[in-house]
């Protein structure tokens, strides 16, 4: 098998017998199966960078896991490294843990493909996930005795051989029935009226595996309990979208996605059934029967206009607790680009206009020129057009944060509403908690209005004007009426608060913020801290400053102490990979970009994490004791001019930087995981015990 024939072009084989282990001892840890079947394919000449191809898989093992009931794990990924999409597979001895829900793996494909890989090539790597749901084919896989077995097995899967031509199908079947489950790929008959199916969309983040394993596990249940399953797979080797007149003589929807449903107002009025990819992966019998139970119940939540699907639906539906994050989550991600645009520029106001600028800045804007200089000359000027634009971008944080969490729970027609939430809370003084509140509100009214039925001919106004409208008007009656001086005040409280802490209580404050920050490096909890800092941020409120500098310094720590470990104090204590992560890692821990620790976290959580919070406690504490500030909200070394106290800003951060370091170079000196750790360099003696 060649991608001469498979592919459309000449290269390597898909796979080939140097590419496969058979009944051997990998290693008790997905790592170390990962790190085996890489250098395999980096033997082969399939990669350029063993330890590039090991970074890709473990950083999509850490969006979830790939382990799949029945003892199957499909590591799999994109990578620059890969120069061929190629396929590594292992019959272990022992299993190894891949998050499976029923126990370990013994079959473990690396599914490797080139960052650039065409469809046709995403095609072949889908058509084996596919075969790794049917039974008769995993049963093939442990019973194969040798190398060349395995590559002709999976060889027919990705190369089947050519069915009857359409002539000799047409005289023998001269009107063939409509088949079962067709996916988008495929061109499905529209279904007639009497026929009962379900429409489905299944995408993960990658896109090469997941997504069509849950299609085809869906489009299975529904064989079996005598229903069609038309399934969209939004994946990596393209999409047709489901024909309308499907979608509209469905039963109901399912959404099996770990990423956003492309064109799910198309699904409009439909009752849905929602959860993660793998549940459909695991459970696709429940999930066909919550949907056949949806399209029956009156009650079910639906796609409602443009609307994202109600949090409260069924089983299938991800937990209020998750939907919420979700939600908040968003508004946040949607809100950094204006922080990080109008603060910085702000910044540089101050940095070429003093800090003085912010108060004359709009008189100096809008009454002088190039060629009309203000007092101060150049330099005045400027810095008072940066101050300006970063101050009016920075003014949209609040509605931003507002706009997008309404945008996630109701969709388009949230924004509206939502944006106009966030600005009410600005205009009261309920500031960032406002926004929160509004931005919530305005989404679950909008939601709520899209839900009434109304006549066919008016349907099409209700996302653009009567949501939008309705929504609008009772969300801001709300904030203005009953909730804006409630929320003023508790924002005013807390403001209070924050400026009358001192001692102790301010070097408490520091500690949390600093756990909060190194916890899951760029997650929800250090967004939560982040949004807390920059939504409070004012150049003229020292204690809001004080909590931007423990922020953004307390952030800077992981990837520094992680760079400090692999590369300065013990670097024969962590791989190949890691060492070349750690050289990175100086450069993003310095630039405040916390994500620069997650390879190493990811692929040791116990041991990391914990590690990086104690020296995030440590800084975030130390900056609060000295009374450094903080003007600016990103950046790192790059705003060091708007730092007040920056010998002490440099001290603090040091200080966790080393406390975090020297933490995770004993942990995993005295509190190894197990023999794969010593192989990581072979003049690592394992710890006596």
């Amino acid at each position: 098998m060649s991608d001469t024939n498979a592919a459309g072009g000449s290269g390597p084989e898909i796979i080939s017998p140097e590419l496969i282990s058979l009944d051997t001892d990998l290693g008790t840890t997905k790592e170390d199966v990962i790190r085996s079947l890489a250098a395999r394919l980096t033997a082969a000449g399939r990669a350029s960078d063993a330890a590039g191809l090991v970074d890709a898989a473990l950083a999509r093992e850490a969006q979830s896991a790939t382990g799949l009931p029945g003892g199957i794990a499909i590591p799999h990924c994109r990578a620059e490294a890969v120069s061929s999409a190629s396929l590594g597979f292992a019959r272990l001895d022992p299993k190894v843990d891949f998050g499976a829900p029923d126990g370990p793996a013994d079959l473990v494909f690396l599914i490797a493909a080139p960052e650039g890989a065409g469809a046709e090539h995403m095609k072949l790597l889908s058509s084996l996930a596919r075969a790794l749901v049917r039974p008769a084919f995993v049963t093939s896989l442990r019973e194969a005795s040798t190398p060349d077995e395995i590559v002709r097995l999976v060889d027919e899967v990705l190369n089947p051989a050519p069915k009857d031509t359409p002539a000799k199908a047409a005289a023998a079947t001269p009107t063939p029935p409509v088949s079962t489950g067709k996916h988008s790929t495929e061109e499905a008959p529209a279904p007639t009226p009497a026929e009962r199916h379900i429409v489905a969309v299944t995408a993960c983040p990658t896109g090469i595996a997941h997504t069509y394993m849950a299609a085809d596990s869906l489009v299975a249940a529904g064989e079996r309990a005598g229903v069609k399953v038309h399934v969209e797979t939004q994946g990596s080797s393209g999409s047709t979208p489901l024909d309308p007149s499907v979608i509209a003589g469905a039963a109901a929807v399912i959404f099996a996605t770990d990423v956003g449903v492309k064109g799910r107002e198309r699904f409009a009025g439909k009752p849905v059934v929602a959860s993660g990819v793998k549940r459909a992966i695991n459970e696709p019998d429940k999930m066909l029967a919550e949907a056949l139970r949806a399209s029956e119940n009156p009650a079910a939540a639906t796609v409602d206009g443009t609307a994202a699907a109600a949090a409260d639906s069924d089983a299938g539906s991800v937990g209020f607790g998750t939907h919420l994050r979700q939600v908040l989550l968003t508004g946040v991600s949607y809100m950094i680009p204006f922080v990080a645009a109008g603060g910085l520029l702000i910044a540089l106001g101050f940095l070429l206009g003093g800090y003085e600028i912010s108060g004359p800045a709009k008189d100096i804007v809008l009454n002088n020129s190039i060629t009309n200089l203000p007092d101060g000359g150049l330099a005045t000027y400027l810095g008072a057009v940066l101050f300006q634009i970063g101050s009016l971008a920075f003014s949209f944080l609040v509605p931003a944060l507002a706009g997008y969490i309404a945008f996630a729970i109701a969709d388009r027609p949230g924004i509206a509403p939502g944006f106009t939430a966030g600005a009410v809370a600005v205009f009261v003084g309920a500031g960032f908690i406002g926004g929160l509140v509004g931005g919530l509100i305005a989404g679950v009214v909008a939601l709520y209005i899209g839900r009434i039925a109304v006549p066919q001919w008016l349907r099409g106004l209700m996302p653009v004007v009567i949501i939008p409208l309705f929504a609008t008007l009772v969300v801001g009656a709300l904030m203005f009426i009953v909730l804006g001086r409630p929320l003023a005040a508790i924002t005013s409280g807390l403001t209070d608060w924050l400026n009358g802490l001192s001692g102790s209580s301010a070097i408490f404050l520091g500690i949390i913020l600093g756990l909060m920050m190194c916890f899951d490096l760029g997650g929800p909890v250090n967004k939560a801290a982040y949004a807390f800092a920059v939504a409070g941020l004012n150049v003229n409120d020292p204690a809001t400053l004080r909590i931007m500098a423990a922020v953004m310094a307390a952030g800077m720590v992981p990837p520094l102490a992680m760079a400090l470990a692999s590369t300065v104090l013990r670097p024969k204590l962590f791989s190949e990979a890691e060492r070349e992560n750690g050289k990175a890692a100086w450069l993003l821990g310095s630039a405040f970009i916390s994500e620069g620790a997650i390879p190493f976290a990811a692929a040791d959580p116990l041991r990391v994490i914990p590690s990086m919070m104690a020296g995030g406690a440590v800084t975030g504490a130390l900056i609060m004791a000295f009374d450094v500030t903080l003007s600016a909200p990103h950046g790192g070394i790059f705003v060091f001019f708007a730092v007040g106290g920056i010998g002490w800003f440099l001290v603090s951060l040091a200080a966790g930087t080393v406390v975090a370091a020297l933490a995770v170079v004993g942990a995993k000196e005295f509190f190894r995981k197990g023999p794969s750790d010593a192989e990581l360099d072979p003049e690592i003696v394992p710890a006596a015990a």
